[in-house]
């Protein structure tokens, strides 16, 4: 019997519960297996071990890893212990990757002081860990919500000052950041200044993104305008966050003033600064602002993408400028981007509210109806402008069927009898 056969006929015992207390150091999932069971095949595993592969110190140390590895994905860390056991009563050292293999298996089903032990051991020793392994460590913490601990390994790792410090200092605050602990993301990042390490890009990005999501519109700015004293570059997904902020709280205003303030001529971001100032005017349906913005777009060397025609699209359909419809429309194919589904729905949604649905072919006409149906539109513009009555229809029937079974044709079709059906339902009450 090989080492896998043994593993496949021992069963997976479930996760452990991801909110742990102090009564999960011995989870009750764990209990199934006796002391002497796990014993007992741990000696299995180490005598096939032995007839398969050999079994020495220096191939064993990797092979092990994996085997303990593999022992935490079936929720069984006490077996991965008496295996480990075991091992040193046969005078296997366990080295590094090992240890560090253990450690994650602990700490992965919620046995959180063997995993502090297990990472006491390696720190106490000559092992130094990978900032892989610490990376994952403070994942596992963090689904835990074990931030307090997290915060004690980076006190252990700065007192001895290992050379991955900085990049341990970032992942700290990663990992405060997504659990929502913005005082400890904020006091991990003071530290780490004032040891004299500098804060890189993507370290003040993520400080930006965190406080946007769980912090106050203030405290976003001010996080904000220290990055913009630190001489720092707001990467695309910092503004993102930022602009997806101010948003929420529908503060088109202060959106605009961000954007201009991180500059609209910067290339190194696509079109999604002038993308965002145009989705704050069209919020508001202030068209000729909309118009006007888009002017200074082009003129300032940017290529409309189809975001910025789905944005105006979106707007001249609400406001039924069927005529400024048409003139976007023409824009688009100069450009040469195709339509999506967005596209197609403002024209069906401003003609079908207008009352000129048997007109619709004038404008279908112009735009190819055997395409399959995509939709390529950031969802931000839906964040601001919602989504229209065909598109929304259009994405309840793709649901069911492949978009290679549709084409805009039939979905047209369905919707315009949809409507149809609907008003004479209406006529007969």
């Amino acid at each position: 019997m090989e080492i896998q056969s043994l593993l496949a006929a021992t069963p997976t015992l479930p996760p452990p519960r991801l909110r742990p207390t102090l009564k999960m150091v011995r989870p009750n999932v764990l209990c199934r297996w006796r002391d002497s069971e796990n014993r007992a095949l741990a000696r299995k595993i180490i005598l096939q071990w032995k007839q398969d592969r050999g079994f020495d110190q220096k191939n064993s140390d990797a092979a092990c890893a994996a085997l303990v590895q593999a022992l935490s994905r079936k929720r069984m860390p006490h077996l991965a212990q008496e295996l480990l056991l075991e091992m040193k009563s046969e005078g296997f050292l366990p080295g590094t990757s090992t240890l560090s293999a253990l450690m994650l298996c602990y700490a992965g089903n919620g046995l959180i002081q063997q995993a502090q032990a297990i990472w006491e051991e390696i720190i106490n020793s000559s092992f130094v860990p990978s900032i892989q392994i610490v990376s994952e460590l403070f994942d596992a913490y963090g689904k835990m919500e074990q931030f307090d601990d997290v915060a004690k390994i980076v006190d252990q790792v700065s007192s001895r000052d290992f050379n991955l410090l900085p990049e341990v200092y970032s992942l700290a605050i990663s990992c405060f950041g997504k659990g929502g602990q913005l005082e400890l993301m904020e006091n991990t990042l003071k530290k780490m200044v004032s040891r004299g390490y500098i804060i890189d890009s993507s370290t003040g990005n993520a400080f930006i993104r965190y406080y946007s999501i769980f912090g106050s519109l203030r405290e976003m700015e001010n996080a904000y305008g220290r990055l913009k004293r630190s001489r720092l570059l707001l990467e695309k997904e910092g503004i993102r966050a930022i602009s997806f902020a101010y948003i929420k709280e529908r503060k088109f205003y202060k959106l605009g003033e961000f954007l201009r303030d991180v500059g609209l001529a910067r290339t190194n971001v696509g079109n999604l600064l002038w993308n965002l100032l145009l989705l704050s005017y069209a919020a508001n349906f202030k068209m000729k602002s909309l118009q006007r913005e888009f002017v200074r777009m082009v003129e300032a060397g940017f290529h409309p993408d189809l975001n910025t025609f789905n944005i105006r699209s979106l707007a001249f359909s609400r406001m039924s400028l069927l005529w400024d419809l048409h003139l976007s429309l023409e824009h688009m194919r100069h450009e040469q981007i195709s339509p999506d589904l967005v596209t197609y729905g403002c024209f069906v949604d401003a003609y079908i509210d207008k009352g000129l649905g048997r007109n619709l072919n004038f404008a279908l006409n112009k735009m190819n109806l055997d395409d399959s149906p995509l939709l390529l539109t950031d969802p931000f513009v839906f964040e601001v402008l919602g989504k229209g009555d065909f598109q929304s229809s259009s994405e309840a029937f793709l649901e069911f069927k492949s978009p290679r079974e549709w084409n805009y044709r039939k979905l047209i079709a369905v919707y315009l009898k949809k409507q149809c059906r609907r008003d004479q339902i209406f006529w007969n009450y």
